[in-house]
């Protein structure tokens, strides 16, 4: 795993701080409590959050909310909602973000995101609420080759093999991350909507299991990853076929091997899925997370408090409250 080469050293300067902050620093954001929905008794969770959904999320949200904003609310919001998860109970927490928009899926194909468009103010946070996190104690994953997916795909094949651990919660919305759920063991929270997604809901929301996920998506199409899916399959028509052959590579070229009787225009379908082949198969590479990537193991997500730095990186965004919130989480557990 190719990662960050070096650490931000933010804002070394107060003076700094303010003139990037402005003379009106942040105020931390609205606490949400996360509900688990069912009790686990003290057993050990594993939380997996995708810190660079995170960050989007606070910059569209809270960050847009403010009177007077600031060039790093977000991240103030980021680590706002990290440390809630700690208040409430997380005790092995890892956040992977993308440091780089772009990866080795961009070399792949063409039309694949990259980070052009995006908010210069967003971009420019990317490595500062990585160091932000860390400095808070955090684990987190910089990803530069791969994407932040495939390093929470691979925590959570980690998590899941670990026996100590009950289950394993996702932070994240990303549909992509929904071939990672098993059961309700690995499962998905949505913080925005309070939704959780276990393996029946992955099959509600897609009308396939989760294995099948890559290849629903490498049919249908990904705008937001930037590939289009294959001409003339939709969401219904691509889950209908793929409840019955769980892959693209076991679909039939020949309609008249199909063995889906409500699905409509066989013909046309087949027709389309035969002449771009190779590209699905290409959508379905794209769409795949990577699960083999080095994330260290169970034992060192475990969060053990602040470091002593992280005191002065909460200042210099204004939130000081936010390392003395920390250091009260850490207190109450090493007591």
């Amino acid at each position: 795993m190719r990662s960050r080469s070096t650490s931000l050293l933010l804002l070394p300067h107060r003076e700094a701080a303010g003139d990037c902050l402005g003379s009106n620093p942040p105020r931390t954001p609205r606490l949400v409590r996360i509900r688990p929905p069912v009790d686990l008794d003290g057993a050990m969770e594993v939380h997996l959050i995708d810190g660079t959904y995170e960050l989007f999320r606070q910059h569209f949200g809270y960050a847009r909310r403010r009177k007077h904003p600031t060039p790093y609310d977000a991240t103030v919001g980021v680590l706002t909602s990290t440390l809630q998860l700690l208040r409430d109970g997380a005790t092995h927490v890892a956040v992977a973000s993308d440091h780089v928009i772009e990866s080795f899926r961009n070399d792949l194909w063409s039309g694949y995101k990259t980070s052009a468009g995006m908010d210069p103010v967003l971009l420019a946070q990317l490595p500062v609420v990585e160091d932000a996190l860390e400095a808070m104690g955090v684990t987190v994953w910089a990803m530069v080759e791969y994407e932040a997916d495939d390093a929470l795909a691979s925590a959570a094949l980690v998590a899941d093999r670990e026996e100590t651990v009950e289950r394993v919660v996702i932070i994240t919305p990303d549909k992509d991350l929904g071939q990672c759920v098993r059961g309700t063991r690995v499962v998905q929270y949505d913080r925005r909507n309070d939704k959780w997604i276990d393996e029946a809901g992955v099959l509600a929301k897609f009308g396939v299991a989760p294995a099948s996920v890559p290849h629903w998506l490498a049919l249908v199409g990904d705008s937001a990853d930037g590939y289009p899916g294959i001409p003339g399959w939709g969401a219904k028509t691509s889950a209908a076929v793929l409840a019955s052959y769980g892959t693209v590579d076991a679909i039939p070229d020949d309609a008249a091997d199909w063995n889906v009787p409500e699905v409509r225009n066989q013909a046309t379908l087949a027709s389309a899925l035969r002449e771009n082949r190779e590209l699905a198969q290409l959508f379905v590479h794209l769409a795949t997370a990577v699960t083999d990537i080095d994330v260290g193991t169970v034992k060192e997500w475990e969060w053990k408090g602040p470091t002593g730095r992280f005191a002065r990186v909460a200042e210099q965004f204004g939130a000081t409250s936010l390392a003395k919130r920390a250091a009260e989480v850490a207190a109450r557990r090493s007591g």
